[in-house]
């Protein structure tokens, strides 16, 4: 058994260990020797049959993990792409292994368990399960995207563009799917965070795949007792009686589902005496149709616009503004170094002007950007408006890093492209910022530059406002990822090499509030980004003189 159990774990590429069994056998007294050997005969098969079972489901598991890591370390980034695959990556590090810890903890072998402790230190956190679940979340909201979409790993598109991205990827073999537990546990997350529309959505598909007959440890009571409570508090008090209801009569003993179904009576009882008396109706009347709920308002006052821009939807590109937008070959204003070569440059809004600069990077200079780059990500962290100092928002969903010139030959040379390209200088720039966006990964409707209300905010560098932002694609994203501006209705689509530009201050320094953006969730794929601020320090007499903008 011992070296069955080492060749069943080594299959799982993520760990080596070794194992060490021990047995234990209790003898007891010589008079009660007869008894004591039919006893432990009996453990023994009774130990066997047990240690047979629990090796069973622990070669099931590997034999399983096995196919899904040959598969996922084949190309990691690809097969974390799919927003699914990424969730239950998470989710199977911080919960699943732990899971299968337990199972072997109730044997002797403390090998892998001891391996296992180590490696658990570098795991995901319940924190970082709790993230995934609500990037999933966030998918979900911004792309229109069911729970049975989702848990099936479909993903449907709902524009041209992540339609035919998706189609791309749907069954292939990074496709993956999410299981009553997976569900269950989206659901809790929700439910722990006092989000009960998710809770909803994701406790009735769990419930709707148990009830297929899909095989699980959770059980349709734990589902049936967080939906119900779920349901009362949309003020859906007759659904939640029917689920408790339904709850009971899988488990009558249940305290609390008995509590809360004469709670529940006792209302609706309360509210048929006052209909009855003409009074005012009682709060648990049903604010909503049964079985029907809408997502809460949240503090984004524009977030239907953006959400519906990150699905290629509302874009105002008429054909008048169409017939302004053109392509040419851009010299930097006669720029010396650009006159033998120039960019290709091509309008991608007329007003604000927003331009898109192709072949900018090289894929190796990416590549040596990113290398620079992936030792050093860190939480994306905003500058306070207030205090001037950058710290960490839940509306910024991503990991990035500062470079500086002398950390590598390729830094400088980025700077002074952007620069020849400008015309502005990178003297009194901040670094070059780089970013990933890993799953659902975000950067909510925001603006670069400060507003009057918050002068500070680039007071401890002493080079002014932002004055322009250089935005370098360094990847394409399959699908999502947009760059949008809700003002004025424009989805930018990340290319590969491609950079965007655009002001952010009017000649007369006042800022331009049309420039608000955001950085849509990445939905399928792995967007890489840097970025270059230009302040107004050493660029008051270098803005070129361009275009009349007309709205």
């Amino acid at each position: 058994m011992k070296s069955w159990l080492q060749w069943v774990f080594c299959t799982c590429i993520f760990f080596i260990w070794h194992t060490e069994a021990e047995f234990f056998t209790s003898i007891g007294q010589m008079t009660d020797l007869i008894y004591a050997e039919k006893d432990l005969v009996q453990s023994l098969k009774e130990y066997i049959r047990a240690e047979e079972a629990k090796l069973s489901q622990i070669k099931s598991w590997a034999e399983k993990m096995d196919t899904l890591t040959s598969k996922s370390t084949s190309d990691p980034e690809g097969y974390l792409a799919h927003p699914v695959n990424a969730y239950k990556l998470v989710k199977r590090l911080n919960t699943d292994w732990l899971e299968l810890e337990n199972l072997v903890l109730q044997d002797t072998t403390n090998g892998f368990i001891t391996n296992l402790t180590i490696q658990r230190q570098f795991f995901p956190t319940e924190e970082d399960e709790t993230g995934a679940a609500k990037a999933l979340m966030r998918l979900q909201d911004t792309y229109k995207l069911d729970p049975e979409t989702l848990s099936r790993g479909n993903l449907p598109g709902k524009c041209t563009e992540v339609s035919s991205a998706l189609k791309r990827r749907n069954g292939t073999k990074y496709r993956s799917s999410l299981t009553v537990s997976d569900c269950f546990g989206m659901g809790k997350t929700a439910y722990n965070d006092g989000d009960y529309y998710h809770t909803v959505l994701w406790m009735e598909q769990a419930l709707k795949q148990h009830d297929e007959g899909e095989e699980t440890t959770i059980s349709k009571v734990d589902i049936l007792d967080y939906l119900s409570y779920a349901v009362f508090q949309f003020g859906d008090l007759h659904r939640a009686m029917e689920l408790t209801r339904r709850l009971i009569s899988l488990d009558s003993a249940h305290e609390r589902a008995g509590s809360n179904l004469r709670y529940f009576e006792k209302l609706l009882e309360k509210e048929r005496e006052e209909k009855s008396s003409n009074k005012t109706v009682a709060t648990t009347e049903p604010v909503v149709q049964s079985g029907s709920y809408e997502r809460p308002l949240d503090y984004l006052p524009e977030r239907d616009i953006y959400e519906a821009l990150c699905r290629g939807e509302g874009v105002k590109m008429t054909p008048r503004r169409q017939k302004r937008l053109f392509c040419r070959y851009h010299d930097g204003n006669r720029n010396p170094h650009l006159l033998i070569a120039p960019f290709k440059e091509e309008d991608e809004w007329d007003s604000p002007h927003i331009v898109r600069y192709y072949d900018v990077m090289s894929d190796e200079e990416i590549e040596k950007i990113k290398q620079l780059a992936k030792p050093r990500l860190a939480r994306a962290t905003v500058r306070d408006p207030k205090t001037g100092v950058l710290t960490v928002a839940s509306y910024r969903v991503s990991k990035s890093s500062w470079l500086e010139e002398d950390d590598d030959p390729v830094v400088a040379k980025v700077n002074q492209r952007m620069q020849q390209i400008t015309g502005l200088t990178v003297k009194t720039a901040e670094l070059l910022q780089v970013a990933n966006y890993g799953m659902g990964g975000q950067y909510e409707p925001h603006f670069d530059f400060s507003r009057k209300d918050e002068p500070d905010a680039f007071k401890r560098l002493g080079t002014g406002n932002r004055v322009a932002t250089f935005l370098n694609y360094m990847s394409d994203v399959e699908a999502g990822g947009a760059t949008v501006f809700p003002d004025f209705g424009a989805a930018i689509w990340p290319k590969k090499g491609t950079a965007v530009f655009w002001y952010n201050l009017f000649r007369s320094g006042e800022g331009d509030y049309r420039t608000r953006h955001a950085a849509c969730p990445v939905l399928v794929g792995c967007k890489w980004v840097s970025n270059k601020w230009f302040h107004e320090r050493g660029n008051e007499f270098l803005r070129p003189c361009g275009r009349t903008e007309v709205d």
